[in-house]
Order: structure tokens, then sequence, then C-alpha cells
């Protein structure tokens, strides 16, 4: 039975993705909405971010400096570190699933109270495409945005680690960035924007739908909420396999 609910939610969240595209209004009428969902997804976004960002690029300097004491290694492997793992896995996994936390939390929410406050009904009333006309700016924004938040949890990390290690004397300025310079491979930086935009796209589109789909009234709203949440942080990790087996 689970089965059969598992394949029915994934077929109903196909043929949602499929009325976002038809019948749908002009473009233009979706700019605005898209220039203001993107300020509450990026804009809005940045002080968490940033905060988040820092302290897990000074935590990994700290404990990788802690834990290299082979005097065979030389302390720029821990820049090196640091620089390959924030790109590849902490940048843009754990600022998705920050992001799936709260902006996702938001769009399930929203559209959730929409929907059993009758609003959604009177857009289609109107003859308005309601999944197209509110979803889509949605997930454009995010299209746009999350891998903007990548980038810049990317520097933040790396800097942060920087202060941190010079700080606290775990790491010379020079190891450090003589570490980041080390082996660059640029294409790491176009895996890392993959991959934040594929995250954007389950993250709108699962919290959309569930929030989209709300029933009943305010406690399956809650409900709602917490499993968009959950949901699209489980797409996000999946993904990030699948990801990383086929580009890496």
């Amino acid at each position: 039975m689970n089965k059969f609910k598992i394949l029915t939610a994934i077929g109903d969240y196909m043929m949602f993705l499929k009325k976002l595209f038809f019948h749908r209004e002009p473009f233009s009428v979706y700019i605005r909405n898209t220039a203001h969902e993107m300020v509450i997804i990026g804009v809005e976004s940045v002080t968490i971010v940033f905060i988040i960002s820092a302290f897990i690029g000074a935590v990994t300097v700290v404990q990788f400096a802690y834990n290299l004491e082979n005097p065979l290694i030389p302390r720029s492997v821990i820049g090196l570190i640091v620089r390959d793992m924030t790109i590849l896995e902490l940048a843009p996994t754990i600022t998705a699933i920050v992001l799936a936390g709260k902006v996702g939390s938001n769009m399930a929410g929203s559209l959730g109270t929409m929907k059993i406050t009758e609003q959604i009904d009177a857009i289609e009333i109107m003859g308005i495409n309601s999944a197209s006309y509110l979803v889509l700016p949605k997930i454009i924004a995010s299209a746009f945005m999350f891998p903007v938040l990548v980038t810049i949890a990317a520097f933040i990390s790396i800097t942060g680690g920087y202060f941190a290690g010079t700080i606290s004397g775990a790491i010379t300025e020079y190891d450090y960035v003589y570490g980041i310079r080390e082996y660059f491979v640029p294409y790491n930086i176009f895996f890392m924007l993959v991959k934040s935009f594929v995250f954007a796209l389950l993250i709108s589109s699962i919290c959309s739908y569930v929030g989209y789909n709300t029933k009943g009234g305010a406690l399956e709203v809650g409900r709602a909420t917490t499993v968009a949440v959950t949901n699209s942080c489980i797409a996000v990790l999946c993904a990030d396999y699948v990801l990383a087996q086929i580009l890496l």
C-alpha cells in the first residue's frame, strides 16, 4: 500500500509540474512576481547563509588542524581540504538544507494558507492557472538565487576558515592561502553551481506542490510545512549522491 501511495504521489507531482507550463499567463505577468520572490528567497536569506557558512569554515579548519599532527604532511593541506570540501559538498548541500527549512517552509505555508482559505479557488474562478501564476515565479526565482547564495556561502566559508585558522594559530596565513591555490580544479565550481541549480528546482517545486495541495485547516498547514521540508531535504540528499555519481 505504501508503495502505491508513493507512486501516486510521484505521479501527482509530475502532473503538477506539467500544469505549470500549460495555459499559463503571458511571461510579462511573471516578471514582477519573480522579482518579489527573488527578494524573499535571496536577499532575505543572505544573513543566515553568511552566519552558517562562516562558522562551518571556521570549525572545519580547527578540526582538521587538530587531527593533522603528522609532521610529514604540510599544513597547507588544511587550506586545500577546506576549499574542496566547501566547494564540492558543504556550500551547496548545507546551504540547500538551510534554505529548505527557511524558504521551503515559507512556500509551503503561504500556499497552504491560500488553499485552505479558498484564495486559490478564487484565482481559478477568474480563469487564471493558479498553479502557474503562484508557483512558477517561486521556481524561477529559486533557480536564479540559489546559485548566488551558494557562491556567497563558499566564499564566506573559506574566508571564515582563514580568519579562524590564523587567529587561533592553527595555520599560518601563507600556508592557508597556498593550500587554497594548490591543485585548484575549475570544474569543481561548475559542479557546485549545477548542484545548487538542481537543489533549487527540487526544493521550490516539492514545497510548492505540498503547500498547493494542502487540505483541511490550520493544523494541516503546519503538517504540510513539516512534510514539505522533510521531503525536500531527502530529495536534496538523494540528488546529491546521484549528481556526484554522474558528474564526478
